[in-house]
């Protein structure tokens, strides 16, 4: 595993995020990863402001950001937004992670 790759964003999700920043405040995405849930891990993905030490992934007029913490475990991860039958919500695939849990917010490895 190599800590050192930074999480990349898709399209989809910049997009996703410009419609919900449209006509308001401007706020990032920040994507964390914290001890708890089912396996160990959970993703907690909110909107916020950039802090000092945030990593800023930026991308059609958008930003992402990830904390020091968090960077490693999210090394090379993909974030991106689902928009199915079963609810819209960002998603990560991350690569570093042994397991997950059926919600797809907990996570091992």
């Amino acid at each position: 595993m190599d800590l050192n790759l930074p999480p990349k964003v898709t399209d989809r999700a910049f997009a996703r995020l410009a419609e919900i920043n449209d006509g308001g405040d401007t706020k990032v995405l920040r994507v964390a990863v914290e001890g708890g849930g089912c396996s160990g891990f959970q993703y907690e993905i909110t909107l916020d402001k950039v802090a000092e030490g945030d990593l800023v992934i930026e991308g059609a007029g958008q930003k992402v950001v990830v904390d020091e913490v968090s960077l490693p475990f999210l090394s090379n991860a993909v974030i991106d937004f689902s928009d199915e039958l079963i609810g819209a919500r960002f998603v990560i695939d991350n690569p570093n992670a042994t397991s997950s849990c059926g919600c797809g917010t907990s996570f091992s490895m």
